[in-house]
């Protein structure tokens, strides 16, 4: 028998050879590539080069489904592999965009992967038929054979792929109808779990190298200090420490294992200067953030339609209620890291990244080399949800302790405790609403005003158009009732704490207040919820339709059991309109059963029905574990919480019964990872509503002595 750490050590003999894939320069030096996108072997292996990230969500493998799909080959001998940034450089940015983030991999990219595909297909084509001296419009592909319809005669792929190679690709292609789809639109088996089973599959935390020496680091508690100064000679003589690296804001000590750099680095005399951000806590942000709600300077408009203040003025009544969301972290399993060497002029970078084309940058910026002198090593992500892609403090870190480290080899990697302390949160949020009702209950103005940071303009350092985040705003500057008169407003507040991009980003929490106040409008409307949203949405809309669907799949009308209550969301998020319906009973103790989770979504097209079922159960996982107890406390200028033990993440046994609808409508792409949380926190919300009586307006749910079963 196999023991665990006899598994671990084969599992790390591979060395260099990360994931399931061939490196892509291997690749072109055997066999022909058609295109950017598609290498053909002799023996008629297909090549597919993926350029964003796979983190779990399967986007490899749709990615490449769609290629196939257009290409006519054998799925059976497909492999995939990681487009290599240095290439991507010197070919001018051949793949696009490699960021992986905004749930945009395949709506973003569908259109050139598809013509990718056809082209290469085409191309295919016209060599088989010059070979026979035939017209191309007599060849047809399928499945990687091309058959010379009156003849009968028929080729591979890989027998003519030698001359495709040498062939001008076409300017214009034909891109097949999605309902004659045989490959996309299917559910193809992920091309990565084979490897992930059998402990293959390499993350940038395995990274190994030769002569490879360990990094771990302090970073200032409090977000904007720096380092004032370090007893470096209090550690020295150490077993195994190598270095002491004073660095602006954070201190790394190098060693020959990460273990005692870790334990070396806990008794090092360390001084900071903490700055203003210092005297800061949860408090006193919350405070600075309602100011803006009151303050009408710095305040700026997101959305206005028809006269607000004539609609409230002519309401039969009005409803006013403030909603809050929290600071939450990524809690990646993975926690951020990355192995780097500078030698001769050469940068080598091997990290988890969301945005590889954003790792190279940050890397040749760093160590002062040119973009071609870079070589990011592609591995798959032990989790992102945003903190690997706009930020990439991890990778600046390794390459700035590899540059100190000469040409040795360094593999950087975060304690659980910096993870948690160091993140770029997603921002907290204060939004007062205000609505106003006519006779019949509908409503006539809605009014919003959001407090809240702006990650646009602190992390990308963008300029904001007309002052408005539309992150802050999400799901109320688009929402999609028919209101006659609307106003939404947006105070920026930008406290010293980090923000950035996590999973949903403003619909992780905008559609929770939105929707768990329009309950309460049919609450006082005396209307049953779902029905009330239903006669809100024009018919033509995907908002409605996805609502119906959702509903239908839950069967709203029928009576629950005595003691379950039902709730219902619906919202629009990254091109794709979610709905959601919570159905749970609630003890006299507050501890929450949730019986069923139905989850609706239309994302237009649907390219591996699968990966949508998965990322939709995962988004509940996330969002769960988020609404009920996620929260990042602010004392004395820092975080408050440090692991798992005190920022709690959903246990196996606590895991509802999740029910995926797909209703895709076609005619648009739509994103999947980011959409499937947005309805859910409302959902559950308002079924809370629905069992206690109890109007819950802020999150976690730990707050108001909730507990899941």
């Amino acid at each position: 028998m196999t023991t665990r750490r006899e598994f671990l050590k084969v599992s790390a003999a591979g060395g260099l050879v990360f994931g399931f894939h061939l490196p892509a320069a291997n690749a072109q030096n055997v066999a022909p590539e058609i295109n950017a996108w598609v290498v053909v072997r002799p023996d008629d292996t297909v090549i597919i080069r993926y350029a964003r990230s796979e983190m779990g969500q399967g986007s490899m493998t749709s990615a490449a489904q769609l290629v196939a799909e257009e290409l006519d080959c054998d799925w059976s001998k497909v492999r995939v592999e990681y487009a290599d940034t240095n290439a991507h450089v010197r070919r001018k940015r051949v793949w696009g965009d490699m960021a992986a983030v905004g749930s945009r991999t395949i709506r973003q990219s569908q259109d050139y992967l598809r013509k990718a595909g056809a082209g290469a297909r085409e191309m295919l084509l016209i060599a088989a038929a010059q070979g026979w001296n035939a017209p191309v419009a007599e060849c047809t592909a399928s499945n990687g054979v091309i058959t010379h319809g009156p003849s009968g005669r028929k080729t591979s792929f890989g027998k003519v792929a030698g001359e495709a190679a040498k062939l001008a690709p076409p300017k214009e292609v034909t891109l097949k109808d999605p309902k004659d789809w045989k490959i996309a639109g299917k559910p193809i088996k992920r091309v990565d779990i084979p490897d992930i089973v059998a402990g293959r599959i390499r993350y940038g935390i395995d990274a190994q190298l030769p002569g490879m020496v360990y990094a771990a680091i302090a970073q200032c508690p409090v977000f904007g200090g720096r380092l004032k100064s370090v007893d470096a000679a209090k550690i020295e003589g150490r077993r195994g420490v190598i270095k002491v690296l004073p660095m602006e804001d954070y201190v790394a000590v190098v060693a020959d294992n990460w273990w005692r750099a870790k334990e070396a680095l806990k008794e090092l005399p360390i001084e900071w200067s903490f700055g203003a951000g210092e005297s800061a806590s949860s408090e006193s942000i919350l405070q600075f953030l309602r100011s803006g709600l009151d303050d009408a300077s710095n305040v700026v408009v997101a959305r206005r339609n028809g006269e607000l203040e004539q609609g409230l003025a002519g309401a039969a009544k009005v409803l006013e209620a403030e909603y809050f969301t929290p600071y939450l972290a990524h809690a990646t399993l993975e926690p951020m890291g990355c192995t780097a060497v500078l030698k001769d002029g050469r940068v080598d970078v091997w990290t988890s990244t969301q945005n590889a084309e954003a790792s190279h940058a940050t890397a040749a910026a760093t160590a002062g080399v040119p973009l071609e002198n870079v070589y990011v090593h592609r591995v798959q992500l032990g989790g992102g949800f945003g903190r690997r892609g706009g930020s990439q403090d991890f990778v600046r870190q390794g390459v700035q302790i590899a540059k100190a480290m000469g040409s040795t080899p360094v593999k950087l990697l975060w304690t659980r405790e910096e993870d948690t302390q160091h993140d770029f949160y997603r921002p907290l949020s204060v939004v007062r609403i205000k609505a106003g009702l006519d006779a019949s209950g509908n409503p006539v103005a809605w009014y919003s005003r959001v407090s809240a940071p702006s990650i646009i303009s602190t992390l990308l350092k963008l300029p904001l158009k007309e002052g408005v985040d539309p992150q802050a705003v999400a799901s109320f500057a688009d929402q999609p009732y028919a209101i006659p008169n609307v106003l939404i407003e947006y105070a920026q507040r930008n406290p010293h704490v980090p923000v950035g991009f996590w999973r949903t980003v403003g619909h992780s929490q905008n559609p929770f207040m939105r929707e768990s106040f329009v309950d309460e409008l049919a609450k006082a409307a005396g209307k049953d919820p779902y029905e009330y949203r239903r006669g809100l949405l024009p018919a033509a809309t995907k908002e409605h339709g996805v609502l119906e669907a959702t509903a239908k799949a839950a069967r709203w009308a029928e009576p629950l059991p005595a003691g379950v209550h039902r709730g219902i969301a619906v919202t629009e998020a990254y091109g794709s309109y979610v709905a959601a319906v919570a159905e749970l009973a609630v003890s006299d103790k507050n501890v929450v059963d949730i019986k069923r989770l139905v989850l609706g979504i239309d994302s237009g097209h649907v390219v591996n029905p699968d990966n949508v079922v998965a990322q939709m159960q995962g988004s509940a996982v996330f969002m769960l574990s988020a609404m009920f107890w996620g929260e990042i406390t602010i004392k004395d200028g820092r975080v408050e919480q440090s692991n798992f033990h005190d920022y709690r993440m959903m246990r196996l046994r606590e895991m509802p019964k999740v029910e995926v609808v797909l209703a895709p409508s076609g005619g648009f792409w739509g994103g999947i990872g980011e959409p499937g949380q947005a309805a859910i926190a409302p959902a559950i919300c308002n079924a809370l509503f629905a069992a206690t009586g109890k109007r819950v307006r802020s999150l976690p749910l730990k707050s108001h002595g909730f507990e899941i079963a």
